[in-house]
């Protein structure tokens, strides 16, 4: 198997809904400026809240990999 390298980068993506739906976008999102996606991995989830403290969106920190090409 010859030798690859992969880069890594670190994305967030948000939601009205749910954490699976943010960073399902943030992962959607890279796929369409990205070649060769092989791992997303979850990193961090956290809310933005409003002044009254209500859930105003989901957030997922997500590091994606993806092969590196010359």
């Amino acid at each position: 198997m010859p030798e690859s390298v992969y880069k890594v980068i670190e994305l967030i993506g948000t939601s009205k809904e749910s954490w699976e739906k943010a960073a399902a976008a943030a992962v959607g999102r890279a796929g369409k400026s990205l070649r060769d996606l092989r791992v997303a991995e979850i990193v961090k989830l956290d809310l933005q809240l409003d002044a009254k403290g209500e859930i105003e969106a989901y957030r997922a920190k997500v590091n994606v990999s993806f092969k590196f090409e010359d």
